[in-house]
């Protein structure tokens, strides 16, 4: 005979859906749900790990989420770049001590992804990382001194540009980047 639930439990009014979630948003609630740390998609889990990516969120709460899902990829973004600081070393090593898992929730959250699209806002939250100390490019300035090379041009210029990690308006003038 199966086990009987016999207490109660007090879920929040808010309701989550996937579709509101960034990717980044949607790796932190697998880190935090109860996925099992060995766990191993298999065709059909689809519903399991939408469950457990909304379980995540339910349990963090949306402003918890999207925080930590911004330092998550600013935090990314510095290590790909090369330019993460001991500070964003140490928060991020604090924030999620489990590398295997945060890759393995990033690595599912990727699969759902695939199958479920993303609201423009969840998009847009997206591509504003958040940094622990700063920008480490520009350190909170927003622009960064370059050298690039116009289109159609056969000279170099100079000068401030925006800083390609921090979040802000896209430069619309095309340039190629020569030295920084």
């Amino acid at each position: 005979m199966p086990a009987t639930l016999v207490t109660l439990h007090c879920v929040p009014s808010v309701s989550i859906a996937l579709e509101d979630l960034s990717n980044a948003e949607r790796s932190v609630a697998l880190y935090v749900s109860d996925m099992p740390d060995r766990y191993r998609y298999r065709r059909g889990d689809d519903a399991l790990l939408e469950s457990w990516i909304i379980q995540g969120a339910t349990l963090l709460g949306l402003e918890r989420l999207y925080r930590l899902a911004a330092l998550l990829s600013g935090y990314q973004l510095a290590w790909m770049e090369k330019c993460a600081s001991t500070v964003q070393e140490q928060a991020h090593a604090q924030r999620f001590p489990k590398t295997a898992r945060l890759d393995r929730a990033g690595r599912m959250a990727s699969l759902v992804s695939l199958n479920t699209p993303m609201s423009e806002a969840a998009r847009a939250r997206g591509l504003r990382p958040q940094f622990d100390g700063g920008c480490p490019t520009c350190e909170g300035s927003g622009q960064v001194w370059e050298r690039w090379i116009a289109p159609g041009c056969d000279w170099e210029e100079e000068g401030y540009q925006p800083c390609p990690m921090c979040p802000g308006p896209v430069n619309p003038v095309r340039c190629v980047a020569v030295a920084a």
